[in-house]
């Protein structure tokens, strides 16, 4: 049996625990057993109960137990979960580390590593693997970046990216990516969730109905995403396949450029990008 241990019980680490039992983690249920610890016993029990989980008692109990630890936690919180788990880190030097999974903006492997800080004679650096989902994977539809540490058996890394396979696409990436995925994956869902707003707010103004208006906006920014990822054509090409002369679709193109639509966009990945580097600098 797999146990994994989820320090938190947020939205996330409810909605990458879903698809554990679930036929697409390829596991069966009686396999894995799932746990969560948070200072928020009653979010923990919340989660733990609609997912067939328990609750433990405390961070150290879970690190104790647990083959995979979830840290699940806000990047200001984890100095302090990691620090409080080092000595049970440190008592699993004989019988074998967990893997770490962490999905905490700004945290490098290195760093999670080094705050630790147990890299015990014979025992070498703990396992790590870094995760950047973004919320989409609430509803099974994510894009998970994932990196590990040398340390992290192959089989491992498979049965981590089985786990998080119902809460949407698993990529391997080397981790120098994190940042500028963070920067377009991590924050790229407001940036579309303020484009949504701004298009059916369009609707509104051109005289549809607000609720008709944002159903239309949502589902035209659903196709056309799913367009350019099941037909792999370019989204310049596609916009062209929309786009007649005089037409209706040029007028607006125009209107987005004069506006510098695509370099504000490129500016904001890049600001969001920029903002998570400064976050994964070493504090101090």
């Amino acid at each position: 049996m797999r146990v994994i241990v989820n320090i938190g019980s947020g939205n996330m680490a409810h909605a990458l625990m879903k698809g554990v039992s679930a036929p697409a983690a390829g596991t069966a249920s009686c396999e894995i057993k799932i746990f969560f610890t948070d200072i928020d016993s009653i979010k923990a029990h919340a989660a733990a109960n609609s997912l067939n989980g328990e609750v433990l008692n405390s961070n150290i109990e879970g690190v104790k137990k647990g083959d995979f630890i979830f840290l699940a936690v806000k990047p200001q919180v984890l100095p302090q979960v990691l620090e409080e788990i080092t000595p049970a880190v440190r008592e699993r030097c004989s019988t074998g580390y967990p893997v770490f999974v962490s999905m905490a903006a700004g945290w490098s492997i290195k760093k999670i590593q080094q705050a630790i800080g147990v890299n015990i004679k014979g025992c070498g650096n703990i396992p790590v693997v870094r995760i950047m989902p973004n919320t989409p994977s609430l509803i099974g539809k994510g894009m998970i970046a994932m990196a590990s540490s040398p340390e992290v058996p192959a089989e491992k890394i498979t049965e981590i990216e089985k786990i998080l396979s119902a809460a949407g696409i698993v990529n391997r990436m080397d981790e120098h990516y994190m940042d500028a995925i963070t920067g377009l994956s991590g924050s790229g869902p407001a940036f579309v969730f303020m484009f949504i707003e701004a298009l059916a707010d369009g609707g509104v103004l051109a005289g549809l109905p607000k609720d008709k208006a944002l159903v239309y906006a949502a589902q035209t920014v659903l196709g056309a995403a799913a367009m350019v990822l099941e037909t792999g054509k370019h989204p310049a090409e596609l916009k062209d396949m929309v786009t007649s002369p005089a037409g209706t679709t040029i007028a607006g193109l125009a209107a987005l450029e004069e506006g510098a639509f695509r370099s504000t966009v490129i500016k904001a990945v890049e600001a969001a990008w920029k903002r998570a580097a400064e976050l994964s600098e070493p504090s101090g």
